[in-house]
Order: structure tokens, then sequence, then C-alpha cells
């Protein structure tokens, strides 16, 4: 009676094993709602990688707030991708915790500030890129050697380069940033980085061979094969309608002879709770308006599918469950039937994982 992701446990563990063993460097993401699998069973699927022989001797959080979680079933170190500022959860990392924390530090002021809280700190310095999201400018990463030289104690962990996604080529941004990293009074040999493909990575390790790529990835290594996963929500009661039957929060009315589904999947899990996706081009801002146009006349195509077809909303959803249309003709479901569910895995709350 549930919402629940099923992974075929063999076939993911293979592909965790030959992405790892393909990726030199690799530093696996586990933030957020850990793509779906939960941010623990992540660190554990790390430390398993780690204790394989494969690497992983760090794993990036997203937040400061995530650490505890992470780190209580991961030995390894660990990278922080929100960037310190000296506020909030970057001042309350625990002490035990404090050896393993790689900080990022896209600001010069926030190099200084948290060398002078605390001066032994491992730093990752970010360089601003076309994403314009954190980082400095080339003159303030060179800024940094002073700020550095002030602190011995210091540990400059390398360079991080949080570079967007599809825009197709990132080789000759990449190339340009690191002629200004070549050009620091550090001694820069570490260049951590996001959204390079294998063929990006091999030729930046070709063209700078002094230098160690670390690659951060979390969908390509815990998404990457999704033919071994499969979401699925129960039938939870159905109910006969003639056209003009009330039913719902909403009392609307069926439009015509059918069934009532009430299946598990609702708000709470981030069902009907759709993320832009960005998509600018003409075909995708068509579908957009062609949606809203459903929306408008009470028909919306649901995440939920029965036969292969995405079935409609009979109202928006509810809390922990959602009410579909099926109409005359269709194949009715039984109660505790399964049906499958289309989903967004890193803005759904599963009920259950179970992995094989």
């Amino acid at each position: 009676m549930s919402l629940t992701l099923a992974v075929d446990g063999d076939r993911w563990r293979s592909h965790l094993r030959a992405l790892a063993a393909a990726t030199p460097g690799l530093v696996p993401v586990a933030k957020g709602n850990g793509y779906g699998f939960t941010l623990g069973r992540l660190a554990r699927k790390a430390q398993w990688l780690k204790d394989n022989g494969l690497g992983v001797d760090t794993v990036a959080v997203g937040t400061y707030e995530e650490l505890p979680e992470v780190a209580s079933r991961y030995d390894g170190d660990l990278l922080v991708l929100t960037p310190w500022r000296p506020f909030g959860a970057a001042l309350e990392v625990d002490a035990g915790l404090a050896r393993r924390v790689v900080h990022t530090v896209s600001r010069l002021e926030d190099l200084s500030d948290l060398l002078g809280r605390q001066p032994d700190a491992r730093v990752v310095l970010e360089r601003s890129t076309s994403m314009l999201r954190h980082g400095m400018t080339a003159r303030e990463l060179w800024a940094t050697a002073e700020v550095v030289t002030a602190h011995p104690r210091a540990r400059v962990a390398g360079v991080a380069m949080h570079l967007p996604l599809g825009t197709g080529a990132h080789v000759s941004e990449v190339h340009r940033l690191m002629t200004e990293v070549v050009a620091t009074e550090l001694p820069l040999d570490t260049v951590w980085v996001s959204h390079l493909t294998t063929a990006e990575l091999a030729a930046l390790r070709a063209s700078y061979p002094d230098f160690t790529f670390r690659p951060r990835i979390g969908t390509d290594l815990w998404l990457g094969d999704r033919g071994a996963l499969r979401v699925t929500a129960t039938v939870l009661d159905v109910h006969a309608v003639e056209r003009g039957d009330g039913f719902g929060y909403r009392h609307r009315t069926a439009p015509k002879a059918g069934h009532v589904l009430v299946v598990s999947g609702g708000t709470a899990h981030g069902i009907g709770l759709e993320a832009p996706l960005g998509d600018a081009s003409l075909k995708g801002r068509a579908a957009t308006l062609a949606r809203g146009g459903l929306d408008a006349a009470g028909f919306v195509r649901s995440p939920f599918s029965i036969d292969g077809k995405q079935r409609l909303f009979a109202e928006p959803p509810h809390m922990q469950a959602s009410m579909l249309f099926l109409p005359h003709g269709a194949r009715v479901p039984s109660v505790g039937d399964v049906v499958d569910v289309r989903v967004r895995y890193t803005a759904t709350a599963f009920d259950r994982v179970v992995v094989s």
C-alpha cells in the first residue's frame, strides 16, 4: 500500500562497479533526497565501492546539514558542494568530523574568515564558470595565494569548476580556466569538475598530465541504468461511476462512464509537483501550453500507467494518494494490484525502497 522504488540489485550494483572502475578519481554525489534512494543508502553504497578497491576516497554532499547522515555510514573524506559562508550550519560542524570535511570556498573574504576560525581547514577553491552560480574571478583566484601564505597550516585541495548542463562541449571553457589555474602561485594539482563527459575528461587528462581531475557524479552514477529501477503504486480502491456522478474532495463529476481508481502516491511523495525542466525549444513551449489547456479543462495526464498508457488524474492529487479516471472499456485493476509510475527521482520521496 505504498509508493515503491524497486531496484534490481545485481544490475544496479554491476552498473555502479563498472562506472567506478571506468572513472578514475570518481567522487560520488549524495545530496538532497539521495536521488530517491535516501542519503543513508547512497553513503553505504559509496563505502561498498571504497571497500571493493574502486577508489571513492571522497563523497560529495550538497549541504553542511547533510554531513551527519552520510558521515555515519561512510568513513572517507566529505566534500561539501555548497560554498562555505560565515553563518548557519557551516559554523556548526562537529569537531570530531572537521578533519574529514573539505570545504568549497567561492569568495576571497570567506577564505580569510574560514582560515581565521580553522587555520588547518582543507579547502577547494571554486572558480566561476559560464554557469555563473558560485565562484571567484581569475583575479580573486590569484589573490588567494596571499591569504594561504598567511595561513601556513591551510590545506588547499585544488580548484573546483561547476559547469552547465547540456551545452554540448565544455573543453574549450575548461582550457581557458585551466590557463588561469596554472598561473596561480599555489601548488594546485587537482581539479574537481562536474558535468563533463568521459571523452571530455580523457581529452583534458591528456592535455594536462600533471593535474588530477576528480569528476563529481550523481545522476549518471546512481540513476545511470534506469532499466534497473521500477516505481510502482498500489491500487487502494476502485469505484464504478456513470456520467455525472460526483467524487473527490472537490466533488467533480465524471465526464462519462468508467471507473475512479484510488492509488498510493500523492503530493507528500512529490506526485503532481513538477519542477521546471527548462526546455526552451518551440516543441517544449508548445507542450507546456498544451498541459495548461488540459489543466484548465480538468484533464491532466498523471504519471501513473495502466497497460502501458498514462492515465488522467480524476482530480488534483491528494497528500498521500491520487484519484485516476479510467474510461469505460479499459482494463480495471483490482485492489492490491500495482501500477507503474513515471517519476523524477530527485523530486520523489518513496515509502519503500526495495533492493533485491
